[in-house]
């Protein structure tokens, strides 16, 4: 039931937050009367949200995540959880392209794609929660992972987690870290010269041309 997102409100949600490059954003969609309860003492509601897929590695429909959003996509609805998700999503994320032997993994939609403006080609996972993230499972040939670290005690220690498991399944791990709260604070309020300037220094040196050299993708695709 849900549409593409691109000239959807989910697409000005996006765009609001500083997110224009969409490619590969398939696992993202547009629900325009998605039901909601703003609380257990409320009538359902039909509201716009952003619908995210969670697969396993190899692609496979876990469940799924709703951002519910106002009807402009100015920001999120405002209701007391307006994201929330469904189905088997342990260990499974939302994933903005084909992981081979690199990847970097975090906790929201937003900051992953917000990372992804400084990084285009670099694959992608946002596992929604601190606890998902740190048991996240590796698809075979990975070699490896950025952690990209969301700046309070549950992020920390969900780092710590991932990198345990990683090293003992021989991966690298290297976490970036945000000048800021999260990646998605650091390029609305710093902007994506600056956010390119802080991650390109904690990158691996090989991985600058392969992922992050020339300017941000397509927005469609």
């Amino acid at each position: 039931m849900s549409l593409p997102i691109h000239g959807a409100v989910v697409e000005t949600y996006l765009r609001n937050r500083g997110i224009t490059a969409l490619h590969d954003a398939d696992s993202l969609r547009f629900h325009p009367r998605c039901h909601c309860r703003p609380d257990d003492a409320s009538p359902p509601e039909a509201r716009p949200a952003m619908i995210a897929a969670v697969t396993d590695v190899s692609g496979r429909l876990t469940g799924a995540h709703r951002t519910w959003l106002t009807p402009d996509g100015a920001g999120k609805a405002p209701i007391a959880t307006p994201r929330r998700a469904m189905g088997d999503l342990l260990g499974h994320a939302v994933r903005f392209g084909a992981v081979r032997d690199v990847l970097a993994a975090g906790e929201g939609i937003e900051t992953m794609l917000a990372l992804r403006m400084a990084l285009p080609r670099l694959p992608m996972a946002a596992a929604l929660s601190a606890a998902h993230l740190a048991a996240l499972r590796f698809s075979a040939g990975l070699r490896r992972l950025y952690i990209a670290l969301d700046a309070d005690p549950a992020g920390e220690a969900a780092q710590s987690v991932l990198t345990a498991r990683a090293v003992e399944a021989g991966i690298e791990v290297i976490p970036l870290s945000p000048t800021l709260g999260d990646f998605n604070d650091d390029l609305r309020r710093l902007g994506l010269d600056a956010l390119r300037a802080a991650v390109r220094i904690q990158i691996a040196p090989e991985d600058v041309d392969r992922f992050m050299r020339g300017s941000v993708l397509p927005e469609t695709g």
